[in-house]
């Protein structure tokens, strides 16, 4: 038996002549194949590829990040060392610091013992990003399976990612979790209610959690998970409306009259479309403000002259003046007007 290569050099030569990645792919037309057999078939070929795939990236990250090194310790010191080394093999600046992200994430995880080098075949491309970008409880939970011989895509990823979520949370009651832990209460339901209540304050999380301790369902979880999420949507909405700072308005009372009447989606939408109308209004008045100064400033520079250029300032004296006229639709039959008040320019 010839001696496998051990060099880079003799890796590279070795690979002159390519062995290239061929499958024997059921034929779509073929009526004796059964679906469940097509189907299982294309995915193990795909699944090949994607470990072909992140392999792959995952060197050509390490190749990426010694070049840049490279010239960081003895180079020109500016970059254009390594963005010529890339221009030259056509890979853009993005996805060559992507590609040295998804190697420095291996590495990472290599190093620190959470993953073992044979366990990353059994990722996909796109679940092994995402457990790299994951906490490090859900990245030791992935990296188990793998070991285990499990296939990891994003599915899974996920479904780890929100038994860890459900699991470790204080904000989820007890009796929650003994649900979650006996599978009687899928973790998918729990983990999305667990992060709406991480935005709410603390004054608001108790009538939640004791709703969801009474009634730990998917329907009452699933409920508490909209109601936190409306909740949060109109305490950030509420923050930013200016016409509420400047009245005397309880917020609180507004809002626990909301949640007795059961609309506190209607509530919560009505203040952040005040936000929305408040934002729209302030760049209205700056672009408004904007096209008035270059009117005036077009104005001084023509004169009786140029009856073309006049004729464009008289066009657009509807936007200029002090009562803006924008017709809704081109029949002109639906006309808006708005009257500015410069309360600062009249003073």
């Amino acid at each position: 038996m010839s001696d496998l290569p051990e060099t880079t050099s003799e890796i590279a030569a070795a690979l002159e002549t390519p062995t290239d990645l061929e499958f024997q792919l059921p034929d779509p037309e073929d009526d004796e194949v059964e679906e469940s057999e097509f189907q299982q078939r294309l995915d193990e070929a795909w699944l090949v590829c994607e470990r072909f795939d992140l392999q792959t990236d995952i060197w050509r990250g390490r190749i990426l990040r010694a070049v840049r090194d490279r010239e960081k310790k003895g180079g020109e010191g500016r970059g254009n060392g390594f963005l010529n080394w890339l221009k030259q093999r056509e890979i853009s600046k993005s996805q060559a610091y992507s590609l040295i992200q998804l190697a420095n994430s291996a590495d990472t995880l290599l190093q620190e013992g959470q993953l073992q080098a044979s366990s990353i075949n059994k990722f996909s491309k796109r679940a092994f990003v995402e457990t790299a970008n994951s906490d490090p409880e859900v990245q030791k939970l992935v990296s188990e399976a793998a070991e285990n011989g499990d296939r990891i895509t994003r599915r899974e990823v996920k479904e780890l990612s929100d038994q860890w979520t459900a699991m470790s949370s204080e904000l989820v009651p007890d009796t929650v979790k003994e649900k979650t832990e006996s599978g009687s209460l899928s973790p998918r339901y729990v983990a999305p209610l667990v992060k709406e209540l991480e935005k709410l304050p603390e004054s608001h999380l108790k009538s939640i959690q004791q709703e969801a301790s009474e009634n730990p369902d998917v329907d009452t979880v699933k409920q508490l998970t909209s109601e936190a999420k409306n909740l949060s949507k109109y305490l950030d909405a509420a923050a930013q409306v200016q016409a509420i700072h400047n009245a005397d308005l309880d917020m609180e009372m507004a809002l626990e009259e909301a949640l007795r009447l059961d609309c506190l989606n209607t509530a919560s939408d009505l203040v952040k479309q005040a936000t929305n109308l408040e934002q729209v209004v302030a760049k209205l008045y700056t672009t408004w403000k904007r096209v008035g100064s270059l009117a005036d400033r077009l104005y001084v520079e023509t004169g009786a002259s140029n009856p073309h250029l006049r004729g464009l300032l008289s066009a657009l004296e509807k936007l200029s003046n002090d009562t803006i006229e924008v017709p809704l639709d081109e029949s002109s039959d639906r006309v808006v007007r708005l009257k500015i008040i410069d309360e600062n320019q009249e003073s």
